[in-house]
């Protein structure tokens, strides 16, 4: 066992018993780099990345390939979900040296921790036209002996390149700020799409929730129909095809194909996340329940497959199991026929049916075996099969559940189940949000423990975040987008339960990131004030798979700012969303988040008092109104009793009831329209925009 064994991440124990001597991220790795005179091989990389496991299998675990590495190098292992800060600089110096970036992602630093040279996936043997990874260190090795005032100049130019003290972007005021840059970057979107398959661009194909979020809020806001289409038909591909577990819930990272069919079959909570949230909002504005449907089944999933005993969510499940990539959840006619068995006195046909419902076929469409997709709408296959749709429904039903109890006897791939602050507060938003506009307990009772879980074991004694938790410990510096991301949660369950402690915590961590987080010329960094000391601090202002913690910070922000009528709050936000202001016209996919939060801005929040019962008819009724619709840009807060003034929430002070009845009041930048007492009222005033 080397250095890693102690280590907590489970991508960092997989390599626990590499014959390499890796090192943990630290400075003692980097001493000893200093003291040797040897460069520094860094790997960066996940539990669930197919193509680290690979490159584990052929080089890492391979006797002469890591005594070469040991011999030459001082070995480092990061988990790039630990520390994206360390992810974030290398990524960006090896897309500046290769172009392009990815995982595994293998960088040569000097042993001041400067890059020099990197690149992704490096085979064993030369192919591709590419060198072969002993190839790669000997040349490496070769330069850095001989040809060291060269490296020292590229390291010297990567590491200038790198900093982001003072971007020099952007505007000062809010003049690119307009409804026109939210039209023009939905029309580029919109352009950029494939109109067949749905998603963006060809393959591989990625769900890319942020931009479609932005399309939603452009369709609520404009009505425009291109965007809804689009939209919708994305959704349903998605959740047709592959990518989704057809069988289990879940979608997986992303498709190699344009047609969603076949994935790379990792499972991450964060674009789970994203993605339940996104279909729960496609149904509120749609009313069509296939897509609510689909949020329900991945809230399932996460919560049968994916959530701690105390309420935490664990992060992911790999794409292997036993060494195969995508063997747990294929199946071949055969197997299918042995595991509906069972069915066959209540349902003869079961296999029929199967067959024709998930696309199967004798030769397969992966390596021989079926992965399970939608081919054709389910009345399409109904009138195959000669059978209703109702009858097809509760055959499907049934077959599911009994593929997933046979399913689940196979060896299962491996749980990433590390606890991230950030991943975690995006499955409660979701989750709390989906609580209230579903009216389900579940959802409510699990959002409720998520929340206590994550003030309770994310939140030091001092008050700050961790990042990470596992198996009763946390640790690590949280990162901005940890602040950003348990803020949104908080204040989405405040909406659902309207108890004061969640807002009151809401704004504490605001406040921390204001004050540790800021930068002096606009925005924010990635990494807090007194963090640990790096080549350059952090501060990517673009989305990634995940909203970059800029934009997300921005958006609670002006949340926060509705509550509290705190101008300090929008006016952090808007530094935050000038300085991308012309970016989020060119580069709309690259900066979805900050257009959301832009839209929220340009827009106008709703700042929705509530004071009264809500358990009468007619409270009840109020408070579908507010839930039921989508309401991007809204706000509520609630008061069982008018007070003249409110401290936790400034939006409830001197909001006096109405003939002692329920009474709303919708207000904008604490200017407020006439209370009003019905449902219809409310939603007259609220769509009165």
């Amino acid at each position: 066992m080397n250095r890693l064994s102690d280590e907590s991440s489970p991508y960092l124990l997989q390599h626990a018993d590499n014959p390499v001597d890796w090192h943990p991220w630290s400075e003692e790795a980097f001493r000893i780099a200093r003291d040797a005179d040897k460069p520094v091989l860094l790997s960066v990389g996940y539990s669930a990345c197919h193509w680290c496991h690979v490159m584990a299998h052929e080089s890492f675990e391979d006797e002469t390939t890591a005594e070469m590495m040991n011999a030459l190098f001082v070995n480092v292992k990061v988990d790039r979900e630990e520390r994206p800060d360390v992810d974030d600089i290398y990524m960006q110096a090896v897309q500046a040296i290769a172009g392009q970036g990815g995982w595994p992602m293998t960088v040569f630093l000097l042993p001041d921790g400067r890059p020099f040279y990197g690149g992704t996936y490096y085979p064993k043997e030369s192919r591709y036209g590419m060198p072969s990874f002993q190839q790669l260190m000997a040349a490496v090795h070769d330069a850095y002996r001989d040809k060291r005032d060269q490296l020292e100049a590229q390291a010297d130019n990567l590491h200038q390149a790198l900093k982001r003290d003072v971007l020099g972007i952007g505007r000062a005021d809010d003049s690119g700020l307009t409804l026109d840059l939210l039209d023009e970057a939905a029309a580029k979107l919109m352009d950029a799409m494939d109109p067949v398959n749905g998603g963006f661009g060809t393959q591989p194909k990625f769900p890319n929730p942020i931009s479609l979020e932005f399309l939603l809020r452009h369709y609520d806001r404009t009505q425009d129909d291109r965007a809804l289409q689009l939209l919708t038909l994305t959704l349903r591909k998605m959740a047709q095809g592959g990518i989704y577990d057809q069988v289990g819930g879940g979608f997986a990272r992303y498709s190699v194909d344009a047609h969603w069919l076949v994935p790379h079959f990792e499972k991450m909570l964060y674009d789970n996340a994203q993605l339940s949230r996104l279909y729960l909002h496609a149904w509120q504005v749609t009313g069509d329940d296939f897509f609510r449907l689909v949020a329900e089944d991945i809230y399932d999933y996460i919560l049968r497959e994916m959530t701690a005993a105390d309420g935490g969510f664990f992060s992911a499940t790999d794409a292997d199991s036993e060494g195969v990539e995508g063997k747990f959840f294929v199946w071949t006619i055969e197997e299918a026929r042995e595991a509906l068995a069972p069915l066959s006195e209540s349902m003869p046909r079961a296999l029929e049916i199967a067959i024709e419902y998930f696309g199967m076929s004798a030769e397969g469409n992966f390596e021989g075996s079926n992965i399970l997709f939608i081919p054709r709408p389910p009345m399409g296959t109904a009138e195959v099969l000669g059978m209703s749709l109702g009858q097809l429904s509760v055959a499907i039903s049934q077959i599911k559940a009994q593929l997933y109890a046979v399913r689940s006897q196979r060896i299962p791939p491996s749980l990433d189940d590390k606890i991230l602050t950030a991943w975690n507060g995006m499955m409660l938003a979701s989750l709390a949000e989906a609580a209230r506009v579903l009216e389900r307990l579940d959802y409510l009772e699990a959002a409720r423990r998520s929340g206590e879980f994550l003030l309770k074991r994310m939140v030091a004694d001092d008050g700050r975040l961790y990042r990470t938790h596992k198996r009763g410990r946390s640790k690590l510096n949280a990162y901005l987008e940890d602040y950003a991301n348990l803020v949104d949660a908080l204040l989405e369950l405040y909406q659902t339960t309207f108890e004061e402690r969640f807002i009151a915590e809401a704004r504490r961590l605001a406040a921390v990131a204001l004050a540790r987080f800021k930068s002096a010329d606009g925005g924010f960094y990635d990494t807090s004030d007194d963090h640990e000391s790096l080549i350059v601090r952090p501060r990517n202002l673009q989305d990634n798979v995940t909203p970059s913690g800029n934009a997300m910070i921005a958006k609670q922000l002006l949340r926060l700012s509705a509550y509290t009528g705190d101008s300090r709050y929008d006016e952090a936000a808007r530094t935050v969303l000038r300085k991308l202001s012309d970016a989020m016209r060119q580069y709309p996919q690259a900066f979805a988040e900050s257009l959301n939060a832009a839209d929220m801005l340009v827009r106008g929040i709703d700042e929705v008092a509530v004071v009264g019962d809500l358990e009468s008819e007619t409270g009840r009724e109020i408070l579908s109104t507010l839930r039921k619709p989508y309401r991007p840009n809204m706000v509520a807060a609630w008061s069982r009793k008018d007070v003249a003034r409110h401290e936790a929430i400034p939006l409830l002070g001197d909001r006096p009831l109405i003939h002692g009845q329920a009474t709303v009041y919708v207000c904008r930048n604490f200017a407020c329209r006439l209370p009003v007492t019905t449902a219809e009222e409310t939603a007259a005033a609220l769509n009165d925009r």
